[in-house]
């Protein structure tokens, strides 16, 4: 591949075609299901699909067929089909449409909807959590065959649920998995880099589970001044609980059945990745005057292993107590909150979630009533060991379009359906990759998209794609995951969650063992849409059409 013809293409093309088209995207509210109980009716979702679909059909990408699927209550899917040339093998993009909500105040002169670029960065929601994604992956393509050289044949999926859990991504896979078939190479383009310097591969996701946990201790509320001292505060016994999971004072978590052992190989990774970051690893926060990370003298491979692959206990919502400007001298009946706890890659998330509820409910303290409430729950991810050509590919990549060597490195949150992939395609090779570096802001208010680096990485991503096209059939994969971790757990370290899972029968099954989501709708056998209704893996109704039917 031609490293200069690629970069100009790819820099005139992110120039004029493809930050004017993203600067759109933006300007529309289109807030994933979680967040929008509106969703299904108001239409955004529909307009942002549309607006991706006609700027990709006018692409005019030759043997290029595009899909828009809008079924019954479920958010759309936009699926490209591209045909091989000069090639056998097969290679799936992936990113998302769908928004988190603005989440907060924005700084002066932005906004979640109105697209702004200021030094360099493209500021609005969806810019790098994943609007961009959708443009890399097609202009990567693009600049292949520009080039006229071999391709593989490519399926890209584009979903509008991911920020909801994906709940309804399998449906989707399941009905287009003859078309989808077997790929070589999954390019997932919703993840991090460490920086902006060179291209980061991500090589595990951790897992996470949340629950909302209830504390009542009376019946209604009372005066302070004739309760307290005699009726327990909620508000006390929630923090007795939360000791429980949680080390008050180091912020570490206190059960150990919630960690899992660090494979060799990773943590190899993480010492080059702290060579490489420093201190921009705890640095990226923005920490008030005096504050300091929650192991303060570690060094900073401890620290990108505390958010990689320790578990981690966040207290993200709760109910119970009115706001300050309104509270009275009244002792409140109940407090709830809503607990997130991130998991290590290879911790089984249901058993996880299991486990919290045994903890927190287990002696109620001075008698209170604790309810559990479990909302969503799932596995994290573990790549697969790198074959050899891509090792190579990723490296020589890095090195032709930013002048630096790839660097790998986990990510501290989860892709729910990435666990589903692999236990898909368990010989596949994963690029997973992403432009959400220091300072991002995704999920947070200020989301920026680093426009140099965005266009660089969809020069990476040309470059890795163009390689897998030249790789001999059986030559692509590396070793599966099972394999790999089988390995690994030889030397005596965990096998993770991958290996253990076996054969599945389809994309839903695959779904569903990885943790899913706690709601989501799928066809069942009596035919009619959105007839089953599957919370937490438990069928409610009827039983699922996703065994192929003789």
């Amino acid at each position: 591949m031609d490293s200069k013809q690629t970069a100009d293409f790819v820099q005139k093309e992110w120039t004029e075609n493809v930050i004017p088209s993203l600067m759109d995207f933006i300007r529309i509210p289109n807030v994933s299901p979680a967040f929008d109980d509106a969703w299904y009716t108001n239409g955004l979702q529909n307009q942002a699909f549309d607006l991706v679909t006609q700027w990709a059909e006018a692409q005019k990408i030759e043997n290029c067929k595009i899909e828009l699927f809008k079924e019954p209550e479920r958010t759309p899917l936009l699926f490209m089909e591209i045909e091989a040339h000069n090639s056998d093998q097969t290679c799936m993009l992936y990113a998302h449409i769908d928004k988190q909500p603005p989440m907060g105040v924005w700084m002066e002169g932005l906004g979640p909807y109105e697209p702004a670029v200021k030094e360099g960065k493209l500021y609005g929601r969806g810019a790098v959590d994943d609007g961009y994604g959708f443009y890399c992956a097609i202009t990567a393509i693009k600049a292949i065959k520009a080039q006229g050289l071999p391709c593989p044949r490519i399926v890209m999926t584009f979903e509008g649920c991911e920020e909801s859990g994906s709940r309804d991504l399998p449906y989707y896979m399941d009905k287009l998995s003859e078309r989808i078939g077997t790929p070589d190479l999954i390019c997932c383009l919703d993840a991090g880099c460490g920086n902006f310097e060179q291209l980061w591969v991500t090589t595990s996701l951790r897992g996470n589970t949340n629950i909302n946990l209830t504390v009542q201790m009376l019946e209604e509320g009372v005066h302070s001044g004739t309760s307290s001292g005699i009726a327990p505060s909620s508000f006390r016994i929630c923090r007795e609980l939360l000791s429980r999971l949680e080390d008050e004072k180091t912020g570490l978590v206190v059960p150990r059945d919630f960690y899992a052992d660090v494979p060799s190989s990773r943590l190899e990774q993480v010492a080059a990745a702290a060579a490489i970051l420093g201190d921009t690893v705890v640095r990226q926060f923005p920490f008030v005057e005096g504050g300091h990370p929650v192991a303060k003298e570690a060094p900073i491979a401890e620290h990108i292993l505390a958010r990689t692959w320790r578990p981690a206990l966040s207290v993200t919502g709760c109910d119970g107590l009115p706001p300050t400007a309104v509270a009275g001298n009244v002792m409140l009946p109940l407090t709830k909150l809503k607990l997130s706890m991130r998991l290590p890659p290879t911790l089984d998330a249901k058993q996880a979630s299991q486990l919290l509820e045994r903890i927190l409910t287990a002696d109620p303290p001075q008698g209170a009533r604790i309810t559990v409430e479990h909302q969503t729950a799932g596995n994290g991810w573990h790549a697969p060991l790198e074959a050899e050509w891509f090792g190579t590919a990723v490296h020589t990549a890095s090195l032709t379009y930013f002048d630096r060597p790839c660097a790998h490195m986990g990510e501290g949150g989860s892709i729910p359906f990435m666990g589903m992939l692999l236990d898909m395609f368990p010989k596949a090779q994963f690029l997973v990759t992403g432009a959400a570096g220091p300072g991002s802001n995704m999920h947070a208010p200020n989301e920026f998209l680093h426009i140099d680096y965005s266009a660089r990485l969809a020069m990476c991503v040309a470059q890795v794609v163009a390689t897998l096209a030249t790789i001999k059939p059986g030559e692509a994969a590396g070793k599966a995951a099972g394999e790999a971790a089988a390995g690994e757990a030889a030397a005596g370290e965990a096998a993770g969650v991958q290996a253990a899972v076996g054969d599945r029968k389809s994309f839903m099954d695959s779904f569903q063992m990885s943790g899913g989501n706690k709601l989501f709708f799928v066809g069942c056998d009596c035919g009619k849409t959105g007839c089953v209704i599957f919370d937490q893996g438990k069928e409610k109704i009827c039983r699922p059409v996703k065994v192929a039917k003789k």
